[in-house]
Formats: structure tokens, C-alpha cells, sequence
């Protein structure tokens, strides 16, 4: 007896030729002029000494977490410098800055509007479970389709994958306000934007925060894996390492991806740790004032 089997894939790719077919165009277009920015912010920024963008991410790491994080951070970029891979630093980094900054502006609404409406967060829960699950080589196909080669494809595909975690953990931080204090500001007469910015926001900004630091580590992570789609920085040089069989390559490069990575998720968990101080200290003098400000 033959069984039935659902053409899902079939489906998929007649949705995909079919977006190919009618708005081939418009994809170029986004492509290209996303590409030609990229492209110009490269630019720019290997026109800069190296010992000055060293210098920058010093002095952020020391005042966001202090002498020893400023010191391991030098010390590594001096390394990265010393293999000859600063360009591929630089190419890194740009991918994980553009893909961390979309996902953040698209994820950090969505967490909102879930937390903000039961009905989307019911519908939209899923579509995080999917995307947060779905080995992250398949995203490498559409993208490839949709905008060729290079580092606008593997940002596309970054976001999809890097995404979920700011968007659960901003609509989980917002869901957290305890009810006291959002009776407070029902009381006061606030409106819905003011209980936003002023109440909400402010008190489940370390739990946003973790979650963009895990949205930065999952764009990272993405740093080899794109680099099979025309990606350039580490990725390009651990898969050549992997393709010619040249251990110490793939050694160099991946060490690289690991100093960037420590860097990034030590900055951002400083940030994380002044922002829940700075919470902590704010939220019962600020809360008063914003309730006599909403009255007024």
C-alpha cells in the first residue's frame, strides 16, 4: 500500500521560485545597495590606523568592566594584528555589528508587541521556536537564493538565526514588571506609552540586555558557517584552513574568532551588570517622579 507523502518541500520551493520570479528585481536592488554600504563602512574603517581601533575597544573595556578586561582585550587584538589577520578581524567584526544591530531593531519591537498583546505572543512563540531550532545550514539556501554571494546573504541569514533570543527575553523581561508597580502607574493616570518607557522598559533592561548579549554570541557563532556563502573574516580562513588541510591556519583563525568572541560577551556583560545597578538604584526614586510627571 502506498502511502501519501505531503509535498512540503515541493511547496517551498514553488514559494521560492515564485518570490524569485516576481521580485528577483527588488532583492538585487536591496542587495546592492546594502552591499554598497557595508562596502563604504569597510572602508572606512581600514583607512583608520590599527592602533586606533585597538585603542577604542581599550578604553570601552575598561570603562565598561574595569582595567583586566582592558588589558586581556589589548593583548588580543595586539595577537590578532601580530597573525597578519586584522582584515579579517575587521570583516568579522563589521558582519557581527550589522547583523546584531538588525536583529536587536526587529527583535526588540516584536518583544514588545508579544509581551504588549497574548494574542501575537501565542502566534509569534512558534515562529521563535522554529526559527531558534531549525539547524542553521538551512538558512544558508535562501539566503544564497535570494541575494547571491557574499555578506549581505550571510547577514540575512544571521538575523534569522540570531534573532529569537532578544525577542523572547525582551517580551519575558516586560512580562516581569512586578503588578505592583504597573498598579502604581494605572493608578497615576499613566498611558500606555508612559507605563512603557517609564515603568516597563526600564526595570527589564538587564533582562533585554542578556538577551542581545546572546543575540552578539549567536551572530558570532554564524562567523564560519557564512563564510561557505562568500563570507568573508575568520570563517573565510577557518574553511580554507579545512579545505587545504592546513591545521595551523584553521588554528590561527579560529583562535581569532574566540578572542573577538570573549571581548564582545565580557563588554556586553558589562554593560549588562552597570545596567542593572543603575536600575536598581533609579527605580524607586524614578518611579515616584514619573508618577507625579504623568499626573501633572
Amino acid at each position: 500500500m502506498k502511502i501519501y507523502r505531503l509535498p512540503l518541500g515541493q511547496w517551498v520551493n514553488v514559494g521560492v521560485d515564485w518570490l524569485l520570479k516576481n521580485y528577483g528585481h527588488t532583492f538585487d536592488l536591496f542587495s546592492n545597495g546594502v552591499k554598497s554600504f557595508i562596502d563604504q563602512f569597510k572602508t572606512g574603517l581600514t583607512v583608520l590606523p590599527w592602533w586606533l581601533i585597538l585603542a577604542v575597544f581599550v578604553v570601552i573595556a575598561w570603562k565598561v568592566s574595569g582595567w583586566r578586561l582592558a588589558v586581556g582585550t589589548g593583548l588580543g587584538l595586539i595577537l590578532i594584528f601580530d597573525l597578519g589577520l586584522w582584515p579579517a578581524f575587521l570583516d568579522t567584526l563589521v558582519l557581527v555589528i550589522f547583523s546584531a544591530l538588525v536583529s536587536i531593531f526587529i527583535g526588540v519591537p516584536l518583544g514588545i508587541l508579544a509581551a504588549r498583546s497574548n494574542n501575537f505572543h501565542r502566534i509569534f512563540t512558534p515562529l521563535l521556536d522554529f526559527m531558534q531550532t531549525m539547524p542553521s545550514f538551512v538558512y544558508l539556501i535562501p539566503a544564497l537564493m535570494f541575494f547571491g554571494l557574499g555578506t549581505v546573504p550571510a547577514i540575512f541569514a544571521t538575523v534569522i538565526f540570531a534573532m529569537p533570543p532578544v525577542t523572547r527575553l525582551t517580551d519575558l523581561g516586560i512580562r516581569q514588571v512586578p503588578v505592583e508597580l504597573i498598579e502604581v502607574g494605572e493608578a497615576f493616570g499613566s498611558t500606555p506609552r508612559q507605563m512603557l518607557w517609564k515603568i516597563q522598559l526600564p526595570i527589564a533592561l538587564p533582562t533585554i540586555m542578556a538577551g542581545i548579549n546572546q543575540t552578539l554570541m549567536l551572530s558570532l557563532s554564524m562567523v564560519v558557517i557564512s563564510a561557505m556563502i562568500g563570507a568573508e573574516g575568520f570563517g573565510a580562513g577557518v574553511l580554507q584552513g579545512i579545505s587545504q588541510m592546513d591545521i595551523g591556519k584553521g588554528f590561527e583563525n579560529g583562535l581569532a574568532v574566540v578572542i573577538l568572541a570573549m571581548v564582545l560577551d565580557r563588554m556586553s556583560q558589562g554593560i549588562i551588570k552597570r545596567g542593572a545597578a543603575g536600575a536598581g538604584k533609579r527605580r524607586p526614586r524614578s518611579l515616584a517622579k514619573d508618577s507625579v510627571d504623568s499626573v501633572d
